[in-house]
C-alpha cells in the first residue's frame, strides 16, 4: 500500500516518513521543489502543491492512504482529488486549538476546523491528531537569543506548558497509519509532563553545555521579540498560552504511550536531540 505523505520536511512530516519506512511501507513524499536531498536512500519523492490541485491527481496515483498537514487554501481540490484516486484514510495534522472555548475567536482553531470538517464531509476515512504545544516552539522562542547571545528574554518564566515531541507525534501518525481501529478517532495529544519556562531553558542549557541567563521584559516587549520569528496569529496565541500557565497548570497526556506502547520523550529528550541548534 502507498502512503503519500505531504509537509514530508516539515518537524513531523520527516519523522512519518521515517517511520513508515522503517516499516518496511511504500512510502511517497511530496515538495513543491521534488528532490531526495534529507530523505532516506530510496525515498520516492514527487512535486504537489496542495494550492496547486492540478498537482494533486499524480501524487496521489495508486494511493491508499495519505499523511496531511495543510492549510484551509486548497482542501476542497485535496478531498476531490483523493477521492478520485481512491485514498481509503487520511491522518491529518491538526491542533488542539480546536477545542479551546474559544475556538471561534482564534485564526489557529479556525483554520484546522474547516479543513477537519472538509474531511468530515468527505467519503474519506479520518484520524485527527491535535496536539497541544510543540516541543520545537522552543526552537521558534529562543534559538537565536540562546545562540547568539546566551541570554532568553521572558514575560512569564514561570509559565508551565506541556510539550510534545515532533517524534511522539509522527509515532502516533504512523500507527494510525499502518494498524486497524483508528478510522474515525481525534486524538488530543498533550506532552507528558508539565514544565516552567524556565525549566524548559534550563534543560536546554544542560544539553548544551552553556549557562543560559535570563532577562524579564513586559508582554509588550515578548511580542516584539516573538514578532521576529513568528506570524501576529503565533504570536498572540503564544503569548496568551504562556500567560495561562502562570496560574493553571498544563493538561498532560498519556496518549503517546496508550496507542504506540512506548514512553512519550520527555523535554530533556527534546533537547539532546535539537541540542546543535541551540548551539
Amino acid at each position: 500500500m502507498v502512503t503519500v505523505v505531504f509537509g514530508a520536511r516539515g518537524n513531523v512530516g520527516r519523522h512519518v516518513v521515517a517511520g513508515l519506512i522503517s516499516r518496511g511501507e511504500q512510502v511517497r513524499s511530496t515538495s513543491r521543489e521534488p528532490s531526495t536531498a534529507g530523505f532516506p536512500p530510496g525515498t520516492e519523492v514527487v512535486a504537489a502543491d496542495l494550492e496547486q490541485p492540478e498537482t494533486l491527481p499524480a501524487a496521489l496515483e495508486g494511493a491508499q492512504r495519505v499523511f496531511l498537514y495543510a492549510k484551509p487554501e486548497g482542501i476542497d481540490g485535496f478531498v476531490a482529488a483523493a477521492e478520485a484516486a481512491g485514498v481509503r484514510h487520511v491522518v491529518f495534522l491538526s491542533s488542539g486549538a480546536v477545542l479551546q472555548n474559544n475556538a471561534s475567536d482564534n485564526p489557529i482553531a479556525l483554520m484546522h476546523s474547516v479543513i477537519e470538517a472538509a474531511i468530515e464531509k468527505s467519503g474519506l476515512a479520518w484520524t485527527f491528531i491535535r496536539p497541544g504545544m510543540f516541543a520545537t516552539n522552543a526552537l521558534w522562542w529562543w534559538q537565536h537569543s540562546i545562540r547568539d547571545e546566551g541570554v532568553v528574554r521572558l514575560p512569564y518564566p514561570d509559565a508551565r506548558t506541556a510539550p510534545i515531541h515532533e517524534k511522539d507525534l509522527a509515532a502516533l501518525a504512523v500507527t494510525a497509519l499502518t494498524e486497524p481501529g483508528h478510522e474515525g478517532r481525534a486524538y488530543t495529544v498533550w506532552g507528558p509532563e508539565s514544565l516552567t519556562l524556565r525549566e524548559q531553558v534550563q534543560q536546554i542549557g544542560a544539553a548544551i553545555d552553556r549557562e543560559i541567563t535570563f532577562e524579564f521584559i513586559s508582554e509588550e516587549q515578548a511580542r516584539v521579540e516573538l514578532g521576529k520569528s513568528m506570524p501576529e496569529i503565533g504570536v498572540e496565541a503564544v503569548l496568551a498560552g504562556w500567560k495561562a500557565g502562570v496560574s493553571n497548570p498544563p493538561q498532560i497526556s498519556t496518549i503517546i504511550e496508550d496507542i504506540t506502547h512506548r514512553p512519550a520523550h520527555t523535554f530533556t529528550q527534546w533537547a539532546q536531540d535539537h541540542a546543535p541548534d541551540f548551539r
